[in-house]
Parts: structure tokens; C-alpha cells; sequence
């Protein structure tokens, strides 16, 4: 198959849609396609961040498989917000840099990024504990 053909079928793969944890559906911007992927913009990536609770951490935020929740900065170019969205949907090659910048300056690599999401992980699972053992129940 010539190199363009191939690229093109590549494009045209399908993505399943992710479901939101606390409503049960897509997000109506969530790309159909690879190529769709690739297409989206800025406004429609940081609605999908919110949409799937990764702009704004929440219990919910790390509910997802792998959550890019802490990365996300509105500020950031559109590139470094789809790879970071691609992460979040399991596309690969979209994994972030080895080195980051984080809101204060610091530089974190991806050791450091994993190590903050389980911490936030862990967090949650006691307090959710906690509440339990407090006879509130979940959410």
C-alpha cells in the first residue's frame, strides 16, 4: 500500500467513546476517528477536560483509567493538551515528555506525575473510607 493510502487508513480508525463517570455519556465533541482526533480544537479540548472531570480535580477525576488530572492548565499550547487528552483516552504516542513544567515552576518527570495521581488516588480511597465508616454512605 503506498505511504499515503497507509496514513490514511490510520486516520480513519475508530475511537470509542469514553463514557463520563457521573452522567454515563460521551461528550458530544468526543472525536469519532483518529483524524477527528487530530482535528479537534483548544476550546473543545478543555471542554472535554471538564466534561470528563480532569480540569478540575474532583473524587470523580480519578475514577478514570488514567487520569491527566493535576496536568491539565488551560494555559498550555494545544499540543501539549492533546497529547494529554490522547493519554487520557489511551492513544499511543501520546505520552507526556519525560520532563514537565508544573504550575509552580518545578520540573517533574513522569515518575513524579504518576507518583502525585496515586497519592491523589490514595487520598480519595481513604477519605471515601472514612465517609463510609462515618455511616454517610458514598457521594
Amino acid at each position: 500500500m503506498p505511504p499515503l493510502a497507509t496514513h490514511l487508513t490510520h486516520l480513519r480508525l475508530p475511537l470509542a467513546p469514553l463514557l463520563s463517570i457521573t452522567t454515563g455519556a460521551p461528550h458530544p465533541a468526543f472525536p469519532r476517528t483518529l483524524l477527528h482526533f487530530h482535528l479537534l480544537t483548544e476550546a473543545q479540548l478543555d471542554a472535554l477536560a471538564h466534561h470528563y472531570h480532569q480540569r478540575t480535580p474532583s473524587r470523580a477525576s480519578f475514577l478514570y483509567p488514567a487520569p491527566v488530572v493535576g496536568r491539565w492548565d488551560r494555559a498550555a499550547d494545544i499540543e501539549r493538551k492533546r497529547r494529554w487528552w490522547g493519554r487520557f483516552v489511551g492513544l499511543r504516542g501520546c505520552e507526556s515528555p519525560v520532563v514537565e513544567t508544573s504550575r509552580d515552576g518545578a520540573e517533574w518527570g513522569q515518575e513524579e506525575w504518576d507518583r502525585w495521581v496515586r497519592e491523589r488516588v490514595e487520598e480519595g480511597v481513604r477519605e471515601e473510607r472514612a465517609r463510609e465508616a462515618a455511616g454517610k454512605g458514598a457521594w
